[in-house]
């Protein structure tokens, strides 16, 4: 199980922490996506940015509970 998280003496929850992650990640993926033109081949782009954000935010939360051992 994972505690919260301490940033500068104030307790984050981890899930919120994962949330922020995964969110700025997603940003910054879709604009490269959609600059070399991934999105052409996408069909519900909406449906994909959603799975997209899911995905990285378990990601990160699987790094965090590797970083925490």
């Amino acid at each position: 199980m994972i505690g919260e998280v301490d940033v500068a003496g104030i307790f984050i929850s981890p899930l919120l922490l994962c949330l922020l992650v995964g969110f700025a990640t997603r940003i910054v993926l879709s604009r490269l996506l959609e600059w070399v033109g991934f999105y052409r081949y996408i069909w519900r782009r909406p449906l994909f940015d959603t799975a997209l954000f899911l995905i990285l935010t378990g990601a990160a939360f699987a790094a965090l509970r590797l970083l925490t051992r």
